[in-house]
């Protein structure tokens, strides 16, 4: 799944990547028609682009918290599922992660990936949360959570953004992501400890270390998307989000 240059959000991009570990390859979302996208990609400027983005973020937030209609609050957590990420990515992923846009595209785009992916989730949330910290409490995770709660975790944090408070959202999507950089970082370890322990061919060594420098990677882009989560609550908390 692509996700914008910028920063960390290009970081979330390949963070939102690891559980390719052996992962299906992910089903496309369904698509907005290309004309629409088209325009709003070619016939808006960068600045008129920008407010854009800024006003539909605040405008959705703004619209579930004042309702009472849960069929509202579903639509909106499925908005990327339902739409396709092509017409969301048009409007927020080009925001930088301290703005509203910005941070609602990376919380939907954790929840796609949780729900993809969810199993080699569940494995990764298991090798970096082998006993259960405070990182679970905040994030809202049992210990040894299976690929179904794991799915549950994803709609219930993304959720929690529209109807709860937001700086809580976040900071249990910051917790989530700590704990998976952890996984990763401990499976990364692991493998490189495995080459040194066995004999292995040429090829399956270099597979090997390819595998734990992907890793690696993708746990050092995930943290910077799990600082964002948290400097966006930060800014959230001192009515600075915009």
């Amino acid at each position: 799944m692509s996700i914008s240059s910028s920063g960390s959000v290009h970081a979330a991009g390949s963070a939102f990547a690891p559980a390719r570990l052996g992962a299906s390859r992910p089903a496309r979302p369904s698509q907005l028609d290309p004309a629409l996208v088209n325009q709003i990609a070619g016939g808006v400027d960068p600045e008129q682009l920008s407010e854009l983005s800024h006003a539909t973020a605040a405008s959705l937030l703004d619209r579930v918290h004042h309702t009472q209609d849960p069929q509202v609050v579903a639509r909106v957590l499925t908005l990327v599922d339902v739409e396709g990420v092509d017409l969301v990515a048009e409007l927020w992923s080009h925001a930088e992660p301290d703005s509203l846009p910005g941070i609602l595209w990376r919380l939907y785009m954790l929840r796609t990936w949780m729900r993809r992916d969810r199993d080699a989730i569940s494995r990764l949330w298991r090798v970096g949360e082998p006993v259960a910290t405070t990182a679970s409490a905040i994030a809202g995770v049992d210990q040894a959570p299976d690929e179904d709660d794991i799915a549950r975790l994803a709609d219930s944090i993304l959720s929690g953004a529209f109807v709860g408070d937001f700086a809580v959202a976040l900071e249990r999507a910051s917790a989530f992501c700590d704990v998976i950089v952890a996984g990763l970082r401990a499976e990364a370890h692991h493998r490189s400890a495995h080459l040194a322990a066995a004999a292995v061919t040429s090829a399956d060594e270099h597979a090997h270390r390819a595998a734990a420098a992907r890793m690696l990677h993708n746990a050092a882009s995930l943290r910077h998307t799990a600082e964002d989560f948290r400097h966006g609550a930060a800014l959230w908390r001192r009515g600075k989000l915009e």
